[in-house]
């Protein structure tokens, strides 16, 4: 799988700069493959909160609809 690379400038604090070249260095990498695994995982962090308030909206949703029904059912079932 081919990822495309865009090549961007960007300003950051000095001491991040010496801190992701020490990353590098460690792991044997670019100072651009340290940025862009940072940014990944951001962006899956970012993803995964998404995802976490979607499936409790989801789920307080469904909660309601479970207690209409349950409602319902209590009209049409006799207590058991």
């Amino acid at each position: 799988m081919t990822v495309q690379v865009v090549k961007v400038t960007v300003s950051v604090p000095s001491e991040l700069v010496k801190m992701a070249d020490k990353v590098a260095k460690e792991r044997k990498t670019s100072r651009s493959k340290v940025v862009s695994s940072c940014l990944e995982e951001l962006a899956k962090k970012r993803l995964e909160a998404e995802m976490e308030a979607g499936y409790r909206a989801m789920a307080e949703a469904e909660k309601h609809l479970a207690e209409e029904t349950f409602d319902a059912q209590r009209e049409v079932l006799p207590e058991w």
